[in-house]
């Protein structure tokens, strides 16, 4: 995985030079928005954030809220991506009910991933490795539309992959941790997590829209046996106010 994604890392300027140049001006919809999810550990409290939104393009480069990437070359009805996830998992010990489990660093998972517009839908899948954890993270997901006068809902259904060191990481205990809080060692195996996501892009005024999300996400035992995590589902949405840009 890292061998094959430095060398496509290395062979990018080859690739974009034979491609034509796309727009020089962003195409898309920028923002700012407010995230809340429940919290999985024990003790800690829902995350509410404040973070930009940005869903667009520019160039060969690309946004899509929490992945950027870069199109390296065409690939389907879509194109080779290189791609990097910012992720919230991450936690410190100290706000939750076992300060001596440690902090767990959030991944930023790096690697491909594609695009592809079909007849049903649009496909995007990414695979990638986290250096934080030396762990590994996929993710399939499809995404529909439905108009409802002019409210866009875009229904999603999807499946996470995270890899046994990438688990470990945010929610396993080893001896010192276990020594440290009291907790059973635990050691998981790698996790599929299915999801079902609904958007609804509402305009407002000219340009200005409002984007609305929730996410449900179904833990499977490798993450919900964890003596660190307090459920085994989590809900989590965003509002943001946007500015599309044409």
């Amino acid at each position: 995985m890292k061998t094959s994604f430095l060398w496509l890392l290395c062979a990018t300027p080859l690739l974009a030079s034979a491609q034509s140049a796309g727009p020089d001006r962003f195409v898309g919809e920028l923002g700012g928005l407010v995230a809340t999810s429940n919290a999985l550990i024990h003790g800690a409290e829902s995350k509410t954030t404040v973070l930009p939104y940005v869903y667009g393009d520019l160039g060969r480069f690309f946004a899509r809220v929490d992945t950027l990437g870069f199109k390296a070359m065409p690939l389907g009805e879509g194109h080779l991506e290189l791609v990097a996830r910012v992720s919230h998992e991450g936690f410190k010990s100290s706000k939750t009910a076992h300060p001596g489990a440690g902090d767990r660093s959030a991944p930023l998972p790096i690697g491909f991933g594609t695009f592809q517009r079909t007849a049903l839908g649009g496909l995007f899948a990414y695979a990638m490795h986290d250096p934080q954890s030396g762990g590994q993270f996929g993710e399939f997901n499809w995404a529909g539309q439905l108009d409802i006068g002019p409210v866009k809902l875009y229904p999603q259904l999807g499946l996470q992959y995270r890899s046994a060191d990438y688990v470990q990481h945010l929610y396993g205990i080893n001896a010192a941790q276990s020594m440290a809080t009291g907790l059973a060692v635990y050691r998981p195996s790698a996790s599929l997590t299915p999801m079902a996501t609904l958007q609804a892009a509402v305009p407002l005024n000219g340009p200005w829209s409002l984007q609305l999300q929730t996410r449900y996400r179904h833990l499977d035992s490798a993450m919900a046996n964890s003596p660190l995590v307090s459920r085994s589902s989590q809900v989590s949405g965003f509002a943001a106010l946007t500015y599309t840009l044409k």
